[in-house]
């Protein structure tokens, strides 16, 4: 898979076609999801949903709107959260905060 930064964000898109999956690095685990199960995202430049059928996946930080148009056309391959270190409040341009993957629970 060739894959590409955007304007250096933490995100990668890729060159080719529609990855097989979303891979989602964590601070403290990575995980993998099929856009085969994608339902669909919504959002703004501070915060974007994507809903996948097993997980509910929240990102926060900024300058996420391009994000947003890239996971509707499937082309991302991954995003990464951002080091502890890397958290600051005045901290400008396109970054990752935080991201919260939730198992959606099957009753």
């Amino acid at each position: 898979m060739n894959a590409t930064s955007v304007d250096k964000a933490p995100w990668f898109i890729s060159a080719a076609d529609q990855p097989p999956a979303l891979e989602i690095v964590l601070l403290r685990q990575t995980v993998i999801l099929s856009w085969n199960q994608f339902v669909f995202a919504e959002g703004g430049d501070d915060e974007v949903r994507i809903a996948f059928a097993s997980h509910d996946v929240v990102v926060n930080g900024a300058g996420l709107g391009p994000l947003l148009h890239a996971i509707a056309a499937n082309r991302v391959a991954r995003i990464q959260e951002s080091g502890r270190c890397e958290h600051f409040p005045g901290q400008v341009g396109r970054f990752i905060r935080e991201i919260v993957v939730r198992k959606m629970e099957t009753e």
